[in-house]
């Protein structure tokens, strides 16, 4: 491959060869004629050199005149102007390619529990399950509105316990989710404590059935199954409510978050019993999703980016291609370096004849 060919791309969109940001070549076959430049011009300078040779012996003693030091002008003139005139062969480009993308998008509501069980201290015991729930929730969060492949995503955060509040409707701005997310925290009040996770669904769905996103989802995050239901008349059933979502095109994926086992304390002694996760997998089944049972930070990340890769953001893109000819000015160099160089051969750097 030739020097020049390294410098190349190939440019499938617009079917030129960029050489440089901005300027391509719409017939670089060409290009490969600037090979033979070279030893065109050696051979012109030999044969006018063996002229000189046969011309009388006194005149090789004659003192370097300065036409004879610059006479090298003449074939560089020359070599010049059949690179120009090969660089117009090729159709030299010049302009911008862009690129303009359309995302269809993703609306996710993320639930948060906010019950009185979430200060339990996590696997490790350092800090509250809420803590470590609320930073993977953020992470999340964050990572779906700076989409890596430039699109981003609408993002709305509900808190729930007894009752469901809409903290930050559906936004594209990372810094005010960020900012909601790091203010919540647990209900302390008794009579507002529970777990509404039927409520906290059907609002979540309501205001999803505005959207006209092309994929709409709840992520829920609780550490324990519905209470609610049995105090309040007015509270739903979440199985109920996840017919709603499912009815409205909403899919739900439910985090339980907690250890898969407990241990059980009665009168014979101890025991190990399976952790409660309520109606968390029929929720997600009914609506489309998947549920994830996290013990510790790790398993909830992991969950999360489970997530993350099924609910990917399709994006469009278009390629707008503006090119403008630009050999015209290529051959007028080609033009004026070849009668610079004629000039030069038969007025200051023309030689005695043979």
């Amino acid at each position: 491959m030739s020097p020049l060919a390294i410098f190349q791309q190939r440019s499938a969109a617009a079917g030129t060869w960029e050489v440089w940001q901005g300027f391509s070549f719409a017939d670089p076959a060409f290009l490969y004629l600037l090979l033979l430049v070279p030893p065109v011009v050696i051979w012109g300078q030999r044969r006018k050199r063996s002229a000189a040779l046969a011309a009388p012996a006194t005149l090789a003693v004659l003192q370097r005149s300065s036409a004879q030091r610059w006479s090298f002008l003449v074939p560089a003139l020359s070599a010049l102007a059949m690179c120009a005139g090969i660089l117009a062969l090729a159709r030299p480009l010049s302009g911008e390619d862009r690129f303009e993308g359309s995302s269809e998008g993703v609306d996710i509501a993320l639930l948060l529990d906010r019950s009185s069980s979430m200060e339990e201290p996590t696997g490790n015991g350092k800090e509250r399950r809420f803590d470590m729930a609320r930073r993977v929730v953020a992470e999340f969060a964050k990572r779906r509105m700076t989409d890596r492949d430039g699109a981003s995503d609408n993002v709305a955060i509900f808190g729930f316990a007894f009752y469901t509040e809409l903290l930050c409707p559906f936004t594209l701005d990372s810094d005010a989710v960020q900012g909601v997310l790091e203010e919540l925290d647990v209900e302390y009040l008794r009579d507002l404590d529970g777990t509404g996770i039927g409520v906290a669904l059907a609002k979540a769905t309501q205001v999803l059935s505005n959207s006209d996103a092309a994929s709409r989802i709840i992520v829920l995050l609780t550490d324990g199954r519905e209470t609610v239901y049995q105090r309040s008349e007015t509270a739903m059933h979440p199985k109920q409510a996840a017919v709603i979502a499912a009815a409205k095109g909403v899919r739900v994926y439910t985090l339980y978050v907690g250890p898969k086992e407990l241990i059980r304390r009665d009168l014979f002694g101890a025991s190990r019993v399976k952790a409660d996760v309520g109606d968390l997998p029929a929720i997600a089944e009914l609506t489309g999703g998947l549920f994830f049972h996290a013990e510790d930070e790790q398993q909830l990340e992991e969950a999360y980016q489970v997530i993350e890769d099924l609910e990917r953001t399709p994006r469009t893109e278009t390629h707008f291609a503006e090119n403008y000819e630009r050999y015209p000015g290529f051959v007028l160099a080609a033009l004026m370096l070849a009668g610079l160089a004629i000039f030069s051969r038969h007025t200051w750097a023309r030689r005695l004849p043979c």
